[in-house]
């Protein structure tokens, strides 16, 4: 088996709206296609991150919280990169959003930091 690359990542939310508008009009992704799905009392938005990458955002009826954050088993965080991470975290400051104080990756040398989504799912901005 040979992987190409990620197809996308899904993230399941509480406040479909709040997390939709997060997504779209804050982090700016581009919206690919918008599904009601009747039958599972859910939305399905399909989102275009950056040069192709892509993430589902799901709305189901009540789903459980995360347990802890970020060092639970499973997924820990979603990165994403940018150019300028000091322009980055005075955008997201600027919207309101409590960014941690930016780190330097030991092993690169590269400069990062997380902020939570509207339910408290670690995102990383990392810069290139």
């Amino acid at each position: 088996m040979k992987i190409k690359r990620f197809n996308h990542v899904a993230i399941i939310c509480s406040d479909y709206e709040n997390s939709k508008h997060f997504y779209v009009n804050i982090l700016g992704c581009k919206i690919i296609q918008e599904t009601w799905r009747k039958a599972r009392n859910s939305y399905k938005l399909d989102l275009r991150v950056g040069n192709g990458n892509q993430i589902e955002l799901f709305s189901f009826p009540d789903p459980p919280k995360r347990l802890t954050r970020p060092e639970a088993c499973g997924l820990r965080h979603l990165a994403l990169e940018v150019d300028n991470i000091d322009e980055s975290v005075d955008y997201l400051k600027s919207q309101g959003i409590e960014v941690e104080d930016i780190r330097i990756d030991e092993i690169t040398g590269k400069r990062f930091t997380f902020f939570p989504d509207p339910d408290q799912l670690p995102l990383e901005i990392y810069e290139s």
